[in-house]
This record gives structure tokens, C-alpha cells and sequence, in this order.
């Protein structure tokens, strides 16, 4: 029996009662990426670029430009705020190119194809008006796509994740390293700049699958065997770590009994975060770590049947994940009643962590416990249209939610009150417009 965790069909919290089923994709859809406030493009394994319409679900454009399956896609906006804003986006290839869309004409602006490797990220800094692709390499390009330097070849493994950082730095994944470079432009009058590496971080076990950016002061990375370190993004040292995710229990639960772990079970598909805190997608379940602390505050350790493969904060205290298993599931981050506090052990993640605690230590830990409120997640929606492993989701707010999945479908949820009023409100217009208002009375 699963012991995942269920709603029934009175989901009241949940306001996503309507769906659009978006086709056109002929494979798994894999991004998806926000354009403008009503805009979004959708790509993947069949190499084609959708843009659609969030409010409609209308398909603007198809796009076709690549041979092989879409690795990567960024969106490339005007940073000049006296032109006006012109939407691009990139979108990178196992065909080892790189292409630039208009998305208002739906047209090829240019494409780069002198790449060695397969492009695996792209990352925009606005600041510098420049962009990277990462594969094999570093490249540094400006949005005419004129290369403007390039890192010696890194490994074979190559760059997975790159993550802007403060003072012109990036940080990039390869393999269990993390290399951080150090952009610097050239001092004579050419557009020529230096991509210097700086550091080499070499403190992960196992292949770091991801990283995300907290504050100008710290970043967080996590790994495939279920390591979480938290960096300060100035000087890169480590300010805390913890690789035992999966053995932390909630206090009300027992245990499970485990001969052995499976990798997939423990690895850290996805990091979102706010200020405050950190949500992690490891393994199958869902946890929330907050930086001041330095501990999880709350868990779900079973959110999903399979890997948990993208998570997100929503404005309010809502998380939503969504999995292998075809779901899509919205939490929301709910504090505890308190009941006499438990001597609990210490350590980093001391509210469910296992070993012996002190007395003294446990006094500690009993008073911390005390004065630190507890926090659980309760599933307050689940969202079943998909029938294969859902890739990632973005959310449009009041216009709603889209996600994209191995079925080949893209899915736009709406709020079903929301979307019952604009009818509502569109029929009394067209009523008003034909005089049948007047002609009733």
C-alpha cells in the first residue's frame, strides 16, 4: 500500500477545476518558459518550439529550426528600457545549435552552429547584457551572437547548471565540481571579455543535478545521493551542509526500516526557495529547510509515488510539485499545534535527525523546540490529467497554470470561478451590446 499521502474528490482549496489540453508536441515535452505576462513557449524531445497564449491556450506560433531533441531555452528580453521590449528566446540542441526566436513574428532571428557539444543550459545576465551557453565549455556571447570568449575544454561530462552570482561570477555545474568563473571585460575598445575560473568547489560525493540562487548573499546546491550545501555566493565558502535527507523523520512517524537506498530515492531533482527558506524535491518526497535555522522545518517524505521532478514557491504559502508519477499536488505550509516538546537529538538537522543527544543537549533542544513553532505540509489539491511523468509546470497567477509531460501534452489548469465570471461577464456584454437586456424588461 502507497503511503502517499491523499485528498479526496472535495478539494475546496483547490481552485484548478478546469483544464486546456494544449496538442501539437509529438514527444515529451521537457521546458517551459514564460515569455510576458500572457505568453509562454513549450519544447522538447521532437525539437519543436509551441508559443502559446496562457489566457486562451491559443497556439501563436510552431516553430522549426532544430533537427534533434531542444536541450535548453531561455528567454532573451530587451534589458534597454528605452527600446521598446522586444521578446526573444534561445533554445539550445543535441543538433549542437543554437537558435534565436522573434516572438511576436514567430521567425529564425539567427542561429549558431559551432559548437563541439551539445549545449546542456543557457543562462541570461541582464546586467552584462551577455549570455552563456554551457556544454563542453563556457561560452560567452552578446545578443548579436558574436562569441566573445570561451573556457578550454572542462571534461567530458561537461557543464549540467550554470547559476548567476554576484560580482560578475557564475557558478557552473560539472559533474560533483562546482567551477566558479569570474567574468571580466576587456579593457581596450573591443567587446572582448575573459572568462576566468576562480575557484573549484569539490565538496559534493556524487553528479550535483541542481542549484538555485537565495539572495545576493547565498546559493544552495543539491546532489544526486541527497546532499544539500548552502554557499555564501561572495567569498563561495561553505556555510552549511547536510546529506541525510532521507533519514530525517518526522517526529510523529516512525521510521522506516531500509536494507538499502536507492540513489533515485535520495538525489535532489530541484531547489526553488524564497528568502527565508529552502524547498527541495529529493527523491519521492518534499522538504523545507530554512537558512536561519539550519534545519528542516517541515516534510513530506512520500508527496509523490515516484521522483518528485520540479517544485515551486507560490506568492502565498503554497508549494506545488509535481512528479514521475503524472501528478501535480499543491501544499500548503501550515504550522502545528504544540505538544510537550520530546527530548530530541542534536546535530544539523537535530528536530529529525538520528544518534544519542546529552542531557545538556537535550535541555537545548527541548527549550529551542519550545520557542521555534512546527511546521507540516498539507495537501490541499491534486491535479490528475496527465498520464505520464510530469516534466515541470509555471505558474501565471490568476490566469493559472501550465505544465508539460512525457504524454506529449501541455496542460493549462484554471480557476473555475474565475473563469465562470469571465463568461458570465462576456454573455452579459455580448446581451448588452444586442439590446436583449432591454427587450426582457
Amino acid at each position: 500500500k502507497s503511503s502517499v499521502q491523499t485528498i479526496g474528490e472535495e478539494q475546496i482549496q483547490n481552485p484548478y477545476t478546469e483544464l486546456l489540453v494544449l496538442k501539437g508536441h509529438q514527444d515529451i515535452v521537457r521546458f517551459l518558459v514564460q515569455i510576458d505576462d500572457c505568453r509562454f513557449a513549450s519544447a522538447g524531445d521532437d525539437g519543436i518550439i509551441f508559443l502559446w497564449n496562457a489566457q486562451t491556450g491559443e497556439k501563436l506560433f510552431e516553430l522549426h529550426g532544430h533537427t534533434h531533441k531542444i536541450t535548453a531555452i531561455a528567454p532573451l528580453s530587451s534589458s534597454d528600457a528605452s527600446e521598446e521590449k522586444n521578446h526573444l528566446i534561445l533554445t539550445a540542441s543535441a543538433d549542437r545549435t543554437v537558435i534565436v526566436w522573434d516572438c511576436s513574428s514567430g521567425r529564425q532571428v539567427q542561429k549558431v552552429s559551432c559548437f563541439h557539444s551539445t549545449v546542456k543550459c543557457l543562462t541570461v545576465l541582464q546586467r552584462l547584457d551577455v549570455w552563456l551557453s554551457g556544454g563542453s565549455d563556457l561560452c560567452v556571447w552578446n545578443r548579436k551572437l558574436d562569441l566573445l570568449c570561451k573556457t578550454s575544454h572542462l571534461t567530458d561530462a561537461g557543464i549540467s547548471t550554470l547559476l548567476e552570482l554576484p560580482k560578475n561570477c557564475v557558478a557552473a555545474a560539472v559533474g560533483k565540481e562546482l567551477i566558479i568563473f569570474r567574468l571580466i571585460a576587456s579593457n581596450d575598445a573591443s567587446e572582448g571579455w575573459n572568462a576566468l575560473e576562480v575557484k573549484r568547489l569539490v565538496d559534493h560525493q556524487d553528479n550535483i543535478l541542481s542549484l538555485v540562487s537565495v539572495n545576493d548573499l547565498t546559493f544552495v546546491t543539491g546532489s544526486h545521493v541527497g546532499e544539500l550545501i548552502v554557499w555564501d555566493a561572495l567569498d563561495w565558502t561553505k556555510q552549511a551542509s547536510e546529506c541525510n535527507f532521507w533519514d530525517s523523520v518526522h517526529p510523529d512517524v516512525q521510521p522506516e526500516i531500509k536494507l538499502s537506498q536507492s540513489p533515485n530515492e535520495t538525489s535532489v531533482q530541484h531547489l526553488t526557495s524564497d528568502e527565508e527558506c529552502v524547498f527541495a524535491a529529493v527523491g519521492k518526497g518534499i522538504y523545507v529547510y530554512n537558512l536561519q535555522m539550519k534545519r528542516v522545518i517541515a516534510c513530506q517524505r512520500t508527496a509523490h509515488d515516484s521522483s518528485v521532478l520540479h517544485i515551486e514557491k507560490l506568492p502565498n504559502r503554497q508549494l506545488i510539485s509535481c512528479s514521475e508519477d503524472g501528478s501535480v499536488r499543491i501544499w500548503e505550509l501550515r504550522e502545528k499545534q504544540q505538544l510537550p516538546a520530546e527530548p530530541v537529538p542534536t546535530g544539523f538537522f537535530n528536530m529529525w535527525g538520528f544518534g544519542r543527544a546529552s542531557k545538556q543537549a537535550n535541555q537545548a533542544a527541548k527549550k529551542m523546540q519550545e520557542n521555534t513553532p512546527v511546521y507540516f505540509l498539507e495537501l490541499v489539491g491534486d491535479l490528475i490529467g496527465h498520464s505520464s511523468a510530469v516534466q515541470m509546470f509555471l505558474y501565471f497567477g490568476e490566469l493559472g497554470l501550465a505544465t508539460c509531460s512525457a504524454d506529449h501534452l501541455v496542460i493549462l489548469w484554471k480557476d473555475g470561478e474565475r473563469e465562470s465570471r469571465l463568461r458570465s461577464l462576456t454573455l452579459f456584454q455580448k446581451l448588452a451590446q444586442n439590446g436583449d437586456l432591454q427587450r426582457k424588461f
